[in-house]
């Protein structure tokens, strides 16, 4: 059969991103520490040169297929090389989008339950150079240090997302594992979410937060530095869903 997309195209005109977006299909996770396994949503482009009519969707799918369904982070450099082979271009770029879940325990009762974490990894390949971005978001607690200074009693507090995206590339494509940034992302807190408590655990947690009273602005900063303490290039972004306002706060760092 004629293959119309590998056809001459005179308009002359790069196309940076072309291919499949919201594939939704079943990837196993294992990055050594976490194992899980979910639907994940996947996107797969290539930069389409000037003389090419068009790409290999189908191709696409079945890069996902044969490459993405058992899914280590840490090998994600290869995936890319093998798509671009696969693809026929120098440049590809792939993103794996899934929730995962990680233990947690509560502060007094011990009774243990999950938090489900929102992960995006992304993958770029340009020429012989591959870099993978790890974004990870968690829930946790902050409490108004404004709110508790200037308080006869009590602050108002609120559950606030707070965003990490980590860059890696050459030989350490994945250095921050997902289970690490959680602890960064909850150690940043007033206080860590607990989806399962009891009376005991909520008045510890309620009491932790009080004592640690944290801004956005401090908490992105705290975890931007611990970033920096380890050498990695990063982004942070932090959202507090306020709980007296009709506002949210926010703060971002991007690209350090």
């Amino acid at each position: 059969m004629h293959d119309i997309q590998s056809e001459f195209d005179g308009r002359g005109i790069e196309l940076d991103e072309v291919g499949i977006g919201g594939l939704r299909y079943p990837v196993c996770f294992d990055d050594g520490f976490l194992k899980q396994g979910g639907i994940a949503d996947v996107t797969v482009t290539v930069r389409l040169p000037h003389d090419r009519r068009g790409t290999h969707m189908s191709r696409m799918v079945a890069l996902v297929h044969e490459h993405v369904q058992q899914f280590d982070p840490r090998e994600f450099p290869q995936v890319l090389k093998a798509g671009a082979d696969l693809l026929e271009v120098s440049s590809l770029a792939v993103t794996v989008s899934m929730p995962i879940g990680t233990p947690v325990a509560a502060p007094t009762s011990g009774i243990e339950s999950w938090q489900v974490h929102d992960l995006s990894v992304m993958g770029r390949l340009d020429g012989a150079e591959a870099t993978v971005v790890t974004h990870v978001t968690c829930e946790v607690t902050s409490l108004c240090p404004c709110s508790k200074a200037i308080s006869d009693y009590g602050a108002h507090n609120q559950r606030s997302r707070v965003s990490l995206a980590v860059t890696g590339g050459g030989d350490a494509p994945y250095p921050l594992p997902v289970h690490e940034a959680v602890q960064l992302l909850r150690g940043s807190a007033s206080a860590p979410v607990v989806p399962l408590v009891k009376r005991s655990d909520e008045r510890a947690l309620t009491m932790e937060a009080y004592d640690h009273p944290v801004f956005v602005e401090d908490m992105a900063r705290d975890i931007s530095l611990a970033c920096r303490d380890r050498g990695f290039a990063h982004s942070v972004s932090v959202r507090n869903l306020e709980s007296i306002h009709s506002h949210d706060a926010i703060a971002r760092i991007i690209g350090r």
